[in-house]
């Protein structure tokens, strides 16, 4: 077995493999970029090497820097991570003659299945099913758009390099091909080096599932389950979860069986996943195989058992799989969300700063219920623009899927985080989503459930109710804290009991507070039945999180203090709540509403980046969609729209300004 590994990566699948490591005894070393000076993974590793600036291109993607390191500290061997160099067969092709071996497939394997291109060809001769589609590479726009419409609409553009959502885009037009095409091409390039593009054909209405592979250097190929990834943004996937809704066990043995022949046939060693598209009809198409380990393989390893990195390292060793297929038992259900840093009340798009406030759920196994939460980020940490906006993946497990999504539910409800946007709100809503709940899902469904976008949710029913009784017993400790200040009262505290005022959003609730066993005791007069919410919580002032129990069910409720009340979150609203007594509401009601400014005339920066190009000139007449603006964040271009209809007043950006987030990029008259 190795003593010392390197890990050619960053962020929290670096911390990850870390861990592993750590628990085989073997010696980690990291590498880092200057922007990546005081990150997680650093701290956590046993040695770490500077390789470079902080655009990838510079660092992490440069082959000779990583086989320095290895040089510099005796690593043996190197986990690549996902992204970056870990589908790159000049990478293992390197370590191996420089006497380094590579914790991943065989460089011929990676060649045959990691380009998307060639790996379709090697499905076909091997007669997989394959999506209908143009696997030699486009030249260029004016091809692209040919070949989309001898295919037909709608088509997928791809980077053949491509991964993570990067260089892909779906096409329903001419004009859309013609911009996807350019933008994807420009992703791919500064994402991986390599901007080869294909197009095949979009299927309507599909779920996308992936089988997870294992082999070893002797032959021996399993087959670890399914993962279903079918709510995806962006062709980024949002929520996975472990088996599949969809699948029976008859369909999951002919995925697998089809993915182990096809591994077998190209000499495929090391942990890998085929992806599927598959029909509501049980009915599936090869899509592609990712030669790595996949971002969403926690789920896996929870109703598995089987920790993937340690087997991709024994493999790597030389040692055979001591797993047969015979042995791999599924148990429970799994879910995993990924916390990304972007706003989702505008579009999603990345946010960069400093976290201020970082307190994920505590990981732990109880009652049935696994809480896991694989990050690289720390409190204080800063939030980079020039890596994935990744912060972390909170996994739950349970029993069963109703028990996992609610065990997500709640660790969400409990995951603190301030200083950057983050999309918490946005997983919290689709784990209370109906759809989502009863396993109706398509790779559509972000798209068809949220057409305008995710909005602000307004608080209603069970949750409203839920905000304004905390609202309620978080005003009634403060009152009793008060009433306990040295030298304000004698003898025993005076109990701020009695009726309250609660105003939330729009809506207005009696409520009747008091200590009652132990318990804060919330009634609503105004309800036809007279049932009282008993909440019980070790809460006080200060703290940001609200965990206790509404009679005896969990509930976390997040806190921010406002003046008379609170801005609190649960299952995906964010809300401002009042406390009054009822002549402190008699005088707010009296308070004018401010209105906020109008801002239709402005082209703001949606986040901190970088200007690509600007597509206006003053003077110019725009109309509403037409693009203004193009803002690179994260690896990701951005084009900014017009959204109103107008004339070009003023410009006050140029390609390659860095701007800040809300920054004018263009005034119109």
């Amino acid at each position: 077995m190795f003593k010392r590994i390197l890990i050619a990566n960053r962020g929290e699948i670096a911390c990850r493999i870390i861990k592993t490591a750590r628990r085989m005894g073997i010696e980690t070393v990291a590498v880092y970029s200057e922007a990546d000076k005081d990150a997680l993974h650093v701290e956590m590793a046993d040695t770490a090497v500077l390789i470079g600036p902080p655009a990838a291109a510079q660092s992490y993607l440069v082959i000779d820097k990583i086989i320095a390191a290895c040089k510099e500290t005796g690593a043996e061997a190197v986990h690549p991570g996902y992204g970056f160099l870990s589908e790159r067969e000049a990478f293992p092709t390197a370590l191996q003659d420089n006497g380094i071996v590579f914790i991943g497939p065989n460089p011929k394997a990676i060649a045959a299945m990691g380009d998307k291109i060639e790996s379709k060809k090697a499905a076909a001769a091997a007669k997989v099913s394959t999506v209908p589609g143009h696997l030699g590479v486009i030249a260029d726009y004016l091809e692209a758009v040919q070949i989309a419409n001898d295919i037909g609409y709608p088509v997928m553009i791809k980077a053949s390099a491509g991964g993570g959502g990067k260089g892909m885009r779906i096409a329903w037009s001419e004009s859309e091909v013609m911009e996807g095409f350019a933008r994807s091409k420009s992703e791919a390039k500064s994402s991986f080096g390599d901007d080869r593009m294909f197009i095949e054909k979009f299927i309507v209405d599909p779920r996308h599932i992936e089988i997870q592979l294992l082999g070893d250097k002797h032959g021996n190929v399993i087959y670890l389950g399914e993962r279903e990834c079918s709510i995806q943004r962006r062709n980024q996937k949002v929520i996975e979860e472990a088996p599949s809704p969809l699948l029976d066990e008859a369909t999951r043995a002919r995925m697998g069986e089809q993915a182990v022949a096809l591994a077998k046939a190209v000499g495929y060693d090391s942990a890998g996943t085929v992806e599927f598209v598959a029909g509501q009809d049980k009915s599936f198409f090869f899509l592609e195989m990712n030669t790595r380990l996949q971002v969403e393989h926690p789920v896996t390893e929870l109703i598995t058992g089987i920790d993937l990195v340690e087997q991709m390292i024994r493999v790597a060793a030389g040692e055979k799989l001591s797993i047969k297929q015979s042995d791999v038992k599924l148990t429970g259900w799994a879910v995993e969300s990924r916390v990304y840093a972007e706003d989702p009340y505008r579009n999603f798009l990345p946010s960069t700063g400093r976290l201020t406030r970082y307190r994920p759920p505590a990981e732990r196994t109880a009652a049935g219920i696994t809480v896991r939460n694989d990050t690289g980020v720390y409190e204080g940490g800063e939030i980079s623009l020039f890596y994935d906006p990744m912060i972390a993946k909170l996994v739950t497990h349970g029993p069963t899927r109703a028990e996992a999504i609610e065990a997500q539910g709640n660790a969400l409800d409990a995951f603190v985080i301030d200083g950057i946007r983050h999309n918490i709100p946005f997983l919290s809503a689709l784990m209370a989503h109906p759809r989502w709940k009863s396993g109706a899902l398509s790779t559509g469904f972000i798209a068809e459930e949220f057409p305008e976008g995710f909005h602000p949710q307004v608080p209603d029913g069970e949750r409203a109710e839920v905000l304004a009784a905390v609202a309620a017993a978080l005003d009634h400790v403060l009152g009793e804290r008060k009433r306990n200040i040295s030298g304000q009262m004698t003898g025993r505290a005076v109990v701020r009991e009695g009726s309250r005022a609660v105003w939330l959003g729009d809506m207005e609730y009696k409520l009747e507070v008091k200590r009652e066993n132990g318990t804060i005791a919330v009634r609503f007069p105004d309800r036809a039945t007279s049932e009282v919410l008993h909440l019980a919580s070790d809460w006080k002032p200060g703290d940001f999180l609200w965990s206790g129990t509404i009679n005896s069910h969990p509930v976390a409720v997040q806190v921010r203090h406002l003046p008379n009340g609170f801005a609190l979150s649960y299952r995906g609203v964010e809300s401002k709540v009042y406390v009054y007594t009822e002549r402190e509401a008699a005088y707010a009601r009296l308070m004018p509403v401010k209105k906020a400014p109008d801002m239709g005339k402005f082209v703001l920066c949606p986040m901190p980046g970088l200007v690509v190009s600007i597509a206006v000139s003053e003077g110019q007449e725009v109309k509403a969609g037409e693009t203004v603006a193009v803002v690179e964040a994260m690896k990701m271009e951005n084009v900014l729209r017009a959204e109103v209809d107008g004339t070009v007043k003023k410009i006050n950006a140029k390609p390659g300004d860095s701007l800040a987030v809300d920054a004018v990029i263009v005034e119109f008259a």
